[in-house]
Formats: structure tokens, sequence, C-alpha cells
């Protein structure tokens, strides 16, 4: 048997929600008692936070807030002794940025902690430490997505009331074994998700001696598979496996409540032997290359429930690929198709699935109309996305529909020309909400702007590619993502001064008609990690406050009529990788701490500009450098000859053909969280093009249409993964002695020396080179 990584869950599942599970109220000064925290435990908690940088989080611990540490975010006491019994520092339900840092050794001094969660943060590669074996308290534990790295301490075999553990998607040390988790045997829950177990030779003997054991997660473990007794749910899930799987899992056909199959190597027709499988509830194959019709067998699982079909290949008619679901049509609560080939129109009678709550078909071929017989029993519905299909939506003004959104894609439908009324009549909270590229002619109704609609969770908002006109005067509040752009929306952009949007990461207003001078109030934007400003008619000076974005990645700001020096403040920006102020009137020289504080910086463009002065010596600091476009100002004196230095320019090949972030936003395209994909441009020979997909394989240096003189530094043909380098119109002094000579063949010599001898044989024939018009003077 191939080895694999799997997920079991024993039967009775008890499934964790990362919930305090001792029904504390967070915090005693919303409670009914007046117990204050302890003092020794709130030094403890405020030495935790001096070891930790990052989100607003931590802002109510300490400083101006409450010193009642119960009254802390994320901080729970017992009513009855005041100690800190749960501590719950995670990020994976919030829009907070992830916290960074160590783990402080006073933590261990909250002796009484029950309830310890610390997942999706980033602990800078860094080990758990021992003495986490100290907190003997301990019921649930959850150290997950923290990039931790080394051994797991064998201590956490001392937490003997442990009830849940949590270690998975770390970068540990390949264990030899894990003699420490027997001595766990009130264990109901363990995760140890890409923990590679290939030296643990006797895993299963060890697990089968958890004797309350119920549910197991050995996902990326690189472990073969056990044979066990009475299975009811296999999560396969990013390996490489075939349709062969099929067999082994016949043997459970009876107990298989659930099975996870997606992202894997299966390809071709579903085979007969599935329709064997009675019990099933939840079946998820997607991401996978199946094709074809269902086969009719899956009309024999009269009990399924949820259907993940997306990413695949099926195509035909959608009205005929849904009849085998008529066994299971009363009991379906989810099917999901998302992104395959599917055709035709969608039949009212898809209307009759009372119980669903999930319904999404986008990304594929469907075509026809929509009207409010589609929805005429789906009272249950939760989440409709029909985005990226030539679907047209006829729904009259005055409709009132039966369910209660929380997560609504349309991208890509016919809706306008009017904005949807039906959302205001009973959407009253939404996760997710795209109606972009929607057909909508019309202006942000006041009703949608003045906070009736309420936002939740992941909080996402595209209304962009739309033809939307007027200004804005408010948004809905605790928004993490905001696009609006490609739209005609204009006005000042103060509304967001006033918003509650302390949580927003994501805000893209590009393309637009705003104007006038940008607020300064950005301080309360901290944690935004991705600004698109360009393309708009901002003018005025860049405010100071915008360097308060501590957390900015890429910030765009071309395309306006800013004007004056860029502001010191701008230091800060320690994580930005893009900065691209093209194309406004910018002043003054390029400040020295641009090479200094952006150690990250890999696209630079500060074309068409008025900057002047010479290129300071700090920009061969630009390590990660490798699109930089300073071209179409006003730069004198010569080129740095330190160009060697830009390291990513010095090599050949890339790591990855788009530049993405390690933060991740909810993209409605594929329903999930997916990194950002930056976008630029750059001019050649006139003409602009723009890279996304392929930006990371882009590697450029533009110092065009500048002032510059002198001779191009040899040094520059150390930068053998250049691919473009652009010098339009260069003022070279002549040397006395060849004045007689001519300009012409002075010009000629020079240019035969410098760029045919050094340059075409340091970089061969992979290299485009514009050097126009250079002036010899």
């Amino acid at each position: 048997m191939d080895k694999m990584c799997l997920i079991l869950f024993y039967p009775l599942v008890v499934l964790s929600l990362h919930m305090s599970p001792l029904g504390f109220v967070s915090g005693l000064g919303r409670g009914t008692t007046n117990i204050r925290c302890i003092e020794k435990e709130r030094q403890a908690l405020l030495a935790v936070k001096q070891g930790l940088v990052g989100n607003h989080l931590l802002s109510s611990w300490g400083g101006n807030a409450t010193t009642d540490c119960c009254e802390w975010e994320g901080v729970y006491c017992s009513e009855q002794t005041g100690h800190v019994t749960d501590l719950d520092l995670s990020t994976l339900w919030q829009s907070y940025l992830p916290l960074q840092g160590k783990i402080s050794p006073e933590l261990f001094e909250l002796q009484h902690l029950e309830y310890l969660d610390l997942s999706f943060n980033d602990f800078s590669h860094n080990q758990i430490p021992k003495s986490i074996g100290s907190l003997g308290n301990l019921q649930f534990l959850y150290l997950s997505d923290c990039n931790f790295v080394g051994e797991v301490p064998y201590q956490l075999g001392n937490i003997t009331h442990l009830k849940e553990l949590d270690l998975g998607s770390n970068y540990f040390t390949n264990p030899k074994n894990l003699d420490w988790l027997p001595h766990l045997s009130s264990l109901t829950s363990l995760n140890l998700d890409m923990m590679n177990l290939r030296n643990v030779l006797d895993w299963s003997k060890v697990v089968a001696k958890l004797p309350k054991l119920q549910s197991l997660v050995l996902s990326r473990c690189d472990l073969p598979i056990p044979i066990l007794s009475s299975l009811s749910s296999v999560h396969l899930l990013s390996n490489r496996l075939t349709f062969s799987i099929f067999h082994w899992l016949s043997t459970y056909s009876t107990s298989l409540v659930s099975i996870d199959l997606s992202d894997n190597n299966l390809s071709g027709s579903i085979p007969d032997v599935f329709g064997n499988l009675s019990s099933l509830l939840d079946l998820n194959l997607a991401d996978n290359s199946i094709e074809g019709q269902l086969a009719k067998t899956i009309d024999q699982l009269c009990s399924l429930q949820s259907l993940d079909l997306s990413r695949n290949n099926h195509g035909g008619e959608f009205s005929e690929f849904i009849q085998v679901f008529s066994c299971a049509w009363n009991s379906l609560t989810s099917l999901c198709l998302s992104g395959n080939q599917l055709t035709g129109r969608i039949p009212e009678r898809i209307g009759s699935l009372s119980n669903l709550e999930v319904l999404d078909v986008s990304m594929n071929s469907l075509t026809g109309v929509i009207t409010e017989a589609h929805f005429s029993n789906l009272s249950k519905l939760r989440t409709l996305d029909f985005s990226s299909n030539p679907l047209t939506l006829n729904i009259r003004s005055d409709w009132v529909p039966p369910f209660q959104l929380v997560r609504i894609g349309l991208r890509s439908c016919k809706i306008g020309p009017y904005f949807p009324k039906w959302l205001r009549t009973s959407q009253r909270s939404f996760d997710k909400l795209d109606l972009s590229d929607a057909g909508i002619s019309d202006i942000i109704p006041s009703w949608f702007q003045d906070n009736s609609m309420k936002v939740s969770q992941y909080r996402v908002l595209n209304l962009s590619s739309n033809q939307l006109e007027g200004p804005i005067h408010s948004l809905p509040s605790e928004l993490s993502s905001l696009d609006l752009s490609s739209n005609k929306l204009s006005g000042r952009i103060s509304f967001l001064c006033a918003s509650k949007n302390r949580n927003l990461t994501f805000l893209d207003l590009s393309n637009n008609s705003f104007s006038g001078e940008l607020p300064n109030c950005w301080k309360h934007l901290e944690n935004l990690v991705i600004l698109d400003l360009s393309n708009n008619a901002f003018s005025g000076k860049i405010p100071t406050s915008i360097g308060s974005l501590a957390f900015l990645e890429t910030l765009k700001l071309s395309k306006n009529n800013f004007a004056g020096e860029l502001p010191s403040s701008l230091k800060n920006y320690t994580k930005l990788q893009l900065f691209d102020i093209g194309e406004n009137r910018i002043t003054g020289m390029i400040p020295e701490w641009i090479g200094i504080s952006f150690s990250k910086l890999a696209i630079l463009i500060l074309r068409s500009n008025q900057f002047s002065g010479s290129m300071p010596l700090e920009l061969c600091h630009l390590k990660d450098i490798q699109l930089l476009d300073l071209s179409r100002n006003c730069f004198s004196g010569t080129i740095p000859q330190c160009l060697n230095n830009l390291t990513t320019l010095a090599q050949k090949g890339s790591s990855s053909p788009s530049i993405t972030h390690d933060r991740r936003f909810y993209d409605m395209a594929i329903s999930s969280l997916a990194a950002y994909e930056d976008d630029a441009s750059l001019i050649w020979k006139g003409r602009m093009s723009k890279y996304k997909s392929t930006l990371g394989l882009v590697k450029s240096i533009d110092f065009s249409s500048n002032r510059l003189d002198g001779e191009i530094p040899r040094q520059i043909t150390d930068l053998i993964g250049l691919k473009i380098l652009s010098f339009v119109v260069f003022h070279y002094k002549r040397p006395a002695l060849q004045e007689k000579q001519g300009p012409n063949k002075f010009l000629k010599k020079k240019r035969m020396s410098l760029y045919h001898s050094d340059f075409m044989s340091a970089w061969g024939l992979g290299l485009l080179l514009d050097f126009g018009e250079s002036v010899a003077v």
C-alpha cells in the first residue's frame, strides 16, 4: 500500500470550535461579580504582551485600558477564584493580523489555565518551550499554524488532563517516537497534521493506547494506511491517490458516513462501487480531474447530505446532471459544483430542495434567466453563488426572499442596471457579498451605506467593475476586505475616517474618480495590508498618518495628482513589497530610507514624477528588488556602481511566476482564503504592459528619460537575471582628447566598447536592451 496521509474520525466525533469549553463570560467586568484579577497573573499577562507584536487584539491589555485583566480581550477568569483559566489569542476567526514574537516564560506562571489557544499566530520559527509541561491543569491546548519548529517537547506528556491537543500545520523536526503520547489518557481529540511520522513505526499502537480518542488528524504525515475497524470518516485530502482507493474504502461500506478525497489524482468517471456506501452523508471529491456525468449508482446514496465536486471536469447539461440525486433530493443540505464545465439552464426544480443550505454552481457555463421561482422553497439557504456564469437575474424589486443569506456571490451575472433592492428587504447580515461585474449602473443606495446591512466574520464586500456613481458617505462597519475598484465613484474619501473598520486589511478604490486630498486619519486603519488608490484624481500632499500602516505590504498611489515630497513617516513600512507612486507630481530627492527601511521591496515604481538630485547609494540595499522604474524624472549625476548588490537581479530564474503575500485574503473567485497576487505595469519601447500572474518573472531596470551622465557602470553586467534594461536619453561627458573626432564617431566608439563588448557577452540573447537616443556632450 502506498504511503499517504490521513485523517481518521472515529464514531461519535466531538468537534471543538476553539471556544471556551467552560462557559465563562469573557472578562469578569462583563459578568455579575466584582472579583478582580490576581496581580501576579496580571503581571504575567503583561509580560506575555511584551514578547508579542502585531494586531489590535492586545490593545485592551494594560495601558490606558482597564487594569482588571479579567476584562482584557481573550482573557477569561473563574468567577469563584478570580484566577485566569482561559487564554484565547487565536486569530482563526478574527480579521486581526497574526501576533508575532516569542512565548514569554511568564506564561507558565498561569498555573490555573485550563484552556490555551495560540493558533494561527507567528512565533517566528521558535520551539515550543519545554516549560509548557508545567501547565498541569490544561484540558484544551491549540498550537496549530504557529510557525513552530524543532522537536515536540516530550514534557507535553505531563499535562495528563488534556482532552484536546492540536499541534497541526507547524514545522517540527521528524520525531523518532511518540512515547509521551500514551500519558494523555484523557485525550479525545488529537491533531498532528503536517508532522512527518515516517520514522515512528509504532504510531498506530501508540494511538491505540488512547482509550477516549474520538478524533484523530494525521493529514500530510507520510503514513501507510493501517487496518482499522469501525471507521466512520476518512479524510485523505492532498495526496496523489487514484480511484483504486475505493477498493480499500469498500471494506467499510456499512460504516462510512464521511469521505474527503479532495485535491488528489482522481480522474475519469466515479466507479460504480461508490454506490455501495449506503451510509454516506458527506462526500468531498473537489479539486481532481473527474469527468463525465455522475454514476447512476450515486442515486443509491439516499442519505447523502453534502456533495462537493468543485473544480473537476464534469460536463453536460446541468438539468441532466442533477437527476441522479432523486433519492437524496430531500436530504441534500450542501451542493457545490463550482469550476466545472456544466452548461444549459438551471431548472426551476432546484427551488424544491427544501433543506438546502449551500448552493454553489459558480464558474461554469450556465445560461438563462433566474427568477423568484428558482428560490421558492429554499428557506434554509445560507450560501448562494452563481458567479462567473452568463446568467440574468430577473427579480421583482418588491420580492421578499424566503431565505436569510450570509454569503452571496453573483459576480459577472447580469443584475443591473439597478442596485438589487431585495438585499434590503431580508438580507440583514452577511459574511461575503460579491456583486462585481454585475452590470449595475446606479448609486450605492443610502440604506446600504447607513449600516443597516450588518456584516460578520470574514466581512468581504466586492462591488468592483460596475458603473456605480456618486459619492460615498459611509460603509457597513467591521469590514475586513473592501473592493470598490473600476467604477465611477467620486468625491472625497472622508468616509474612511468615520468608519469602524479598524480590522480592514484590504482596500481597493482604484480606477474611480475620487478627488481631493487624502484624509489624515489613517491611524485607525492600522491593520491594512493592501492599499490601492491608483488611477483617481487625488491631489495635495500625501498625509503623514498614512505612515502608521506598519503592516502594509502593497501601496499603489499611481496615476493621481499627488504633489510635494514623500513623507518620512513612510519609513515605517518595513514589510512593504510593492510601492507604486508613478505618474504623479512628487518632488524632491529619493529618500535614503527607502533603501534601508524597505528591505523586502520587490517592486519600486517612481516613474513620471518630478524627482531630482542623484540616485542614493542606499538603493543598492534593495536586495529583493526585481522591478526598478525611475524613468521620466529629473535625476542627475551618475548611476551608482553598487547595483551588483541587487541580489535578486543577480540571480537567474525565479522562485515563483507571481508575487504573492503570506497574508491570505478571502477570494470570492475560489470561495476560500487565498494569497493576494500583486500586479504592476512597465513601459517598453513606448508601450505599457501589465503583469500579474507572471510578475515574478519580470526583472527590469528603467532609468530612461532623466539627466544622468557618466558611463554606465560595468558592475551592472553582474545582474545576470535582468530581462529588461532601458537607458533612453543619457548625457555622456566626452573626453577632451576626442572632441575633434566629432560626436557621432565618439558615440559610436563608446557604444561598441560599453554596450556590445561588456553587456552582450554578459547576458547573451536573453536581455532586452534599449539605449535609445543617448547623447554625448
